[in-house]
């Protein structure tokens, strides 16, 4: 068989996977949507705040459960990579001629998958608890490319994880590291209304406050060019460098083999 035949074999394999794990998958879904429910009643009075984008802070808040969302699938990306690991499954791909891009690409093809389907979801009930969607028709697109570009970025740091540890619980035990990046972010308040010093330096070169407000872009304001710049620039740099190192990393892992 050819590289293309293994790899579309292997994406096939991880999407069924994937996809036919339901405990994590309802997690990656319910978990999301309650904190979402959480934060739109209790901080709804942040929108009387001078400088608060918008008035509705469901709206506001719709951003998180993708970051979210993107978590649970890196941490689902490296637990099924080190259970590869640890059942021999990747020492018997070494065998075989398909290359380690292929091979890479087709066991993060279930969080692609993930990834689209959570922005669907998340969007979904979104607009029917009253969120809006500034970008109409239009946005929707673009809402799922970063999405799925955010998923992927993320789903590769858990993937990477995995190819350095080889251990799911060494992966599982990085996911709350993960969760740190999301709270030190604007993702409770606008940056421009932090008003503690180190907490505001900190979500400034957090890249998951660009993350949040491309999204909320869409959302609150519709099209805004910077934030939707300065959101895939941060997402394609994720996702770039972590297949890179996932890459080397699994150029060790299967030497290793």
């Amino acid at each position: 068989m050819s590289s293309f035949a293994h790899a579309g074999l292997l994406v096939r394999r991880s999407v069924v996977r994937t996809l036919r794990q339901p405990a994590n998958l309802v997690f990656s879904f319910v978990f999301p949507l309650m904190l979402l429910a959480v934060s739109a009643g209790g901080l709804n009075a942040a929108t009387r705040i001078p400088g608060f984008p918008g008035n509705s802070y469901l709206t506001f808040a719709l951003a998180v459960p993708f970051i979210q969302g993107a978590l649970f699938a890196a941490n689902s990306a490296g637990t099924n990579f080190a259970e590869d690991i640890e059942s021999g499954f990747l020492s018997r791909l070494s065998l075989t001629p398909l290359t380690r891009s292929a091979l890479l690409g087709g066991q993060l093809a279930g969080v692609v998958a993930l990834g689209l389907l959570q922005a669907a979801v998340f969007l979904a009930v979104g607009e029917a608890a009253g969120a809006g969607f500034q970008a109409g028709i239009a946005g929707l697109p673009v809402l799922f490319a970063l999405s799925i570009l955010i998923t992927l970025g993320f789903g590769t740091l858990g993937a990477l994880a995995a190819l350095r540890t080889g251990s799911g619980e060494a992966v599982q035990g990085l996911f709350p590291l993960f969760f740190v990046l999301l709270f030190l972010s604007s993702s409770s308040l606008p940056r421009n209304l932090l008003s503690v010093d180190w907490f505001h330096t900190v979500a400034t070169y957090n890249p998951v406050s660009y993350l949040l407000e491309a999204i909320r872009s869409l959302l609150i304001t519709g099209w805004d060019g910077e934030a939707l710049a300065l959101g895939f620039g941060c997402a394609a740099a994720i996702a770039v460098a972590g297949v890179y190192l996932c890459s080397r990393a699994l150029r060790m892992r299967m030497a290793r083999t």
